[in-house]
């Protein structure tokens, strides 16, 4: 009698469901059961034919393995989800802040405060902004020094632009030639801090939501 066959009999082998964590903790804790089925398998194999005794330990170790791999993953994973919860812990401090981070801008109507870099070789700069589409929009001359810019979401004609994301960048240029062009950074509040798939995140005031890593600079907007 094949121990195979006996833990397909007690189900111990069918395919994972949406409990597949309820059964890593069953095969985890169910050792006791395990010998008990290598007992059954020792009382009815074949007399004339009996199985190696190596095999039975082959059988016990491979068992054992599987116990422990479970074990193991089961710790990293709690150890995951701990470095996780630090992570926004210590974000957290950063609730209220301003952030500068190079992130699609989110226009609602209000302007949005940028910082504007250019290349300080050129003759001129502009600011362009695109669509969701990647559709240019919007196109205006900023000054070549780099600092804040409200940017008051507004066509070439003046008019409002729709609600939505753009992508906004800066092309400098000299004598009439693209020489670089620069994302903006813009500036939002940090509303809250979240881990979001295991990775610490910020949601800011505008609606996005970014990495950490994103965040180029942090100031107090009371000051």
């Amino acid at each position: 009698m094949e121990i195979g066959s006996t833990i397909q009999n007690t189900g111990l082998n069918s395919q994972p469901t949406a409990g597949s964590d309820q059964g890593a903790t069953a095969i985890s804790s169910d050792f006791e059961t395990f010998i008990k089925m290598l007992t059954v398998q020792m009382e009815n194999q074949d007399p004339l034919n009996p199985v190696d005794g190596s095999d039975f330990a082959v059988q016990l170790a491979t068992f054992s393995n599987v116990e422990q791999q479970v074990l193991t993953n089961n710790l990293l994973t709690s150890l995951s989800e701990q470095i996780g919860a630090q992570s926004v812990s210590q974000l957290s401090g950063w609730v209220g802040m301003e952030a500068r981070a190079l992130m699609p801008v989110e226009f609602s109507g209000a302007p949005v405060t940028l910082s504007l870099q250019s290349d300080p070789a050129a003759d001129t700069a502009e600011l362009v902004v695109k669509n969701e589409h990647g559709t240019e929009v919007a196109r205006q001359s900023v000054t070549l020094q780099s600092g804040e810019f409200d940017w008051a979401g507004v066509d070439d004609q003046g008019n409002p632009l729709p609600y939505g994301t753009y992508e906004i960048s800066v092309e400098s240029f000299t004598a009439d030639e693209l020489t670089a062009t620069q994302p903006v950074e813009v500036h939002a509040i940090v509303v809250e801090a979240r881990n979001d798939q295991g990775t610490p995140a910020l949601l800011m005031s505008s609606g996005q939501t970014v990495s950490s890593s994103q965040i180029l600079g942090l100031s107090d907007p009371s000051l």
